[in-house]
């Protein structure tokens, strides 16, 4: 079974950046969707951003404009670049498939604050 390890989270402050990275043991080749989600304290997990096998996006509100969700099938990882972090985004992330198909990973968490 796909084992998912997502890494780079860290304390930043407002406004600063930050680069996930999420690893699958198994080709992401034939995914057709790969998502960033995240689950902030006492919140339900959340899907963030996904991107298709073809490279479309597509991100929630809270985070266009900000955040870029990248793919390399060769390297079987996922990214996620996040600038003007806010507080707000203080959360766990995770990756997955868009239909969450695989074992959640344990996440990496981003706390943003001064």
């Amino acid at each position: 079974q796909v084992q998912l390890v997502e890494s780079g989270g860290d304390l930043v402050q407002p406004g600063g950046s930050l680069r996930l990275s999420c690893a699958a043991s198994g080709s992401i080749a034939g995914i057709y969707a790969m998502g960033w989600y995240r689950q902030a304290p006492g919140k339900q997990r959340e899907l963030i951003a996904r991107i298709t096998s073809g490279g479309a996006t597509v991100y929630a509100d809270s985070v266009k404009g900000r955040f870029t969700i990248s793919r390399d099938n060769a390297q079987n990882t996922v990214y996620l670049q996040m600038n003007s972090l806010k507080p707000e985004d203080t959360a766990v992330y995770y990756c997955n498939t868009y239909s969450s198909r695989w074992p959640w990973g344990q996440g990496t968490q981003v706390t943003v604050s001064s």
